[in-house]
């Protein structure tokens, strides 16, 4: 049985499907990931054997490698919201958990880079939470 996951960027512009299991999911702290993603971390997923068909707007996909790094992201030109990429290094498909809306059927394997994180993340855990926004 082949596992099925599918996305869109925030506006619909870009559409894809994800064929093959995901390997590993990791939120990275680091400041490079925290720069991308503007919160506490990224989370990604991974696959090495995962193929990816682009349903719609490919073309208006942005990747960007950052200069002299492995560091790579990639993005609908129109909402900027973080699109997969298959890594220039590797070939290993990454995939932003946040851009599926499938349910992600594996849960984080780690916090990676975790020295790096925030000062304002600790305690995080502990804050109030609503479902919906503040009154």
């Amino acid at each position: 049985m082949t596992d099925l996951a599918t996305g869109q960027c925030l506006c619909g512009a870009v559409k894809f499907r994800i064929s093959g299991p995901f390997d590993s999911f990791f939120l990275c702290h680091c400041a490079r990931c925290r720069k991308d993603s503007g919160s506490a971390h990224s989370a990604n997923l991974f696959s090495s054997t995962a193929q990816i068909t682009w349903l719609s707007g490919e073309e208006k996909r942005t990747q960007f490698q950052l200069a002299g790094s492995r560091h790579e992201k990639c993005f609908c030109s129109t909402c900027g919201s973080a699109m997969p990429f298959r890594q220039a290094h590797g070939g290993v498909l990454v995939v932003p958990a946040g851009s599926l809306d499938s349910a992600v059927k594996i849960q984080p394997n780690a916090h990676i880079c975790y020295a790096s994180r925030a000062d304002w993340e600790d305690g995080l855990a502990s804050l109030e939470r609503f479902d919906g926004l503040p009154e």
